[in-house]
């Protein structure tokens, strides 16, 4: 595997951890869209719509939060990975699904799962 597949899963750590939405800029592509299911409803952003839920700083408990690649799976020019986040009392999963472009690998999509 190489290591530049990690790179926008780094920065989309990077973006959890300070709340700085321009690490999401750089990870994704600007078509990508994060879905998931949210207080009971399917909800489905693109970029534009995902980057405003963040602040632009740390929320209070980030020191107590983690976040860890559990998988990544590489296939020529695309890719698969999972994340764990933990935070508080929740552990939420995102699987993404990858593409490497001309100027290297960015997440392409977003599904995630929250416990309710």
């Amino acid at each position: 595997m190489h290591d530049s597949v990690l790179e926008p899963l780094r920065a989309y750590v990077r973006g959890h951890a300070t709340g700085d939405p321009i690490h999401f800029r750089g990870a994704f592509l600007p078509t990508a869209h994060v879905e998931g299911v949210r207080d009971g409803a399917f909800v489905s952003w693109t970029l534009d719509e995902y980057c405003p839920l963040f602040p632009g700083r740390p929320t209070p408990d980030e020191t107590t939060r983690s976040r860890r690649i559990d998988t990544i799976d590489v296939h020529g020019t695309v890719a698969t990975a999972a994340m764990s986040l933990s935070h508080g009392a929740d552990t939420f999963t995102d699987i993404f699904s990858l593409v490497r472009v001309d100027d290297g690998w960015c997440i392409a999509n977003k599904a995630y799962h929250r416990p309710s």
